[in-house]
């Protein structure tokens, strides 16, 4: 990977900052029912930063900062459009067979797609920072960090996801949704492009999903057939998401460049 000494703050940032409050306000406008009925929780006459929710604020300043970072619309856009064609799949797949469904009972509600773009966004912006950071250590380690590392590491997680999909899913093995499913992610999982990089973008769609999920679970916005708030497998499918994601980006770039297209998404390094 070519080390790039980028601003933090591009002119692409203030872009994507303003797509990004535009879908919000898009979202809130469109399904106004649903903002006011949330918003009328709110004793706005008493103690009202006691109904606030705090965890929803800080996931989305967290969000707002990360996507900012050395933004370049060239590869964000490919992450935004591969992350609202998978996450209407991941959607229609869970709510279709019924492993978790949402308070509105729709299948999938539209409303939450536009947040799958963006934390594909954060996630890149995460996966950046790790690898730079392990880029750095290697530097003044004077060495790369053992070849073989990441490559144990990564069957080792994998294939505890998988074991652990396996069985969450079980109850669905006759749904053809759930067959494709599982087949597109052990087809992931046994052909992988680069170990270290595939285990960075699991790690930072997991950290990230278990926030996600902490709050939708614990406020009842979705529920999970296990009731749990949130399912450890959930937690983990986020960071299986942004590796399928990252590869599908992979698969249309090759596809682009094949017919003259010269976008050109990969993780980058911090400098």
């Amino acid at each position: 990977m070519e080390k790039q000494n980028k601003p933090f703050w591009t002119r692409d940032s203030s872009i994507l900052l303003g797509g990004f409050f535009a879908a919000i306000f898009l979202i809130v406008y469109i399904w106004w029912p649903l903002a006011e009925e949330y918003l009328a929780y709110v004793d706005w006459n008493g103690a009202w930063w006691r109904y606030i929710d705090w965890l929803l604020i800080g996931i989305f300043l967290f969000m707002s900062v990360t996507i900012v970072a050395r933004a370049n619309l060239k590869t964000d856009l490919l992450i935004v459009f591969v992350g609202i064609c998978g996450g209407l799949a991941i959607e229609s797949w869970g709510t279709q067979t019924n492993l978790w469904h949402y308070y509105t009972a729709e299948r999938p509600p539209l409303w939450i797609i536009p947040a799958w773009p963006i934390a594909s966004l954060s996630i890149d912006r995460i996966t950046r920072a790790m690898d730079w950071i392990i880029q750095r250590i290697e530097d003044r380690a004077g060495e790369p960090i053992h070849h073989s590392l990441f490559p144990y590491l990564y069957w080792t997680v994998f294939a505890s996801f998988l074991t652990l999909m396996l069985v969450f899913v079980s109850p669905t093995f006759d749904k053809s949704y759930t067959l494709l499913s599982l087949a597109l992610c052990v087809l992931l999982v046994l052909t992988p492009t680069d170990h270290r990089l595939a285990l960075l973008t699991f790690i930072a769609g997991s950290g990230l999903g278990y926030f996600l999920e902490l709050w939708g679970t614990t406020r009842q916005c979705w529920t999970y057939y296990t009731f749990e708030t949130p399912p450890f497998f959930a937690v983990l499918a986020h960071g299986m998401a942004a590796v399928a994601f990252w590869r599908t980006g992979l698969l249309v770039k090759m596809a682009g460049e094949k017919i003259g297209w010269s976008g050109n998404w990969k993780v980058e390094n911090y400098e």
